[in-house]
């Protein structure tokens, strides 16, 4: 049986910041880019909270059964509401979207890859 790779996007908002929350988020907002994010196993958070209230975290997770990802998806959701919960941010509309990489459709240079790797 092969390892699966699961990526795992909750996204979700800030809610009820007080001043201080929001001068931190502002302060550390450039290790948090959009330009430097990654699926990672400990979570990956982005926003931009000059512009909006919303943040994204990226989680990857393995299993070895397809029903894997629900336990993955969970994972994920209590990582991040832990990690927001630490740090006293309130947030609303936490939302959870999962892929299954073996299950994605390969890209144009992976099927000619594979082409010539059977040929």
């Amino acid at each position: 049986m092969s390892t699966r790779t699961f990526r795992i996007t909750v996204r979700g908002a800030f809610d009820g910041l007080t001043e201080a929350q929001r001068a931190a988020l502002l302060a550390d907002a450039a290790e948090h880019d959009v330009l430097r994010a990654a699926f990672t196993p400990e979570g990956n958070l982005t926003y931009d909270i000059a512009a909006r209230p919303a943040f994204c975290f990226r989680f990857s997770d393995t299993g070895e059964e397809e029903e894997d990802i629900l336990e993955a998806t969970e994972r994920a959701e209590e990582a991040a509401t832990t990690w927001l919960a630490e740090r006293g941010y309130g947030f609303k509309n936490l939302r959870s979207t999962a892929e299954d990489l073996s299950r994605a459709p390969m890209g144009k240079r992976q099927r000619r890859e594979a082409r010539s790797n059977n040929a």
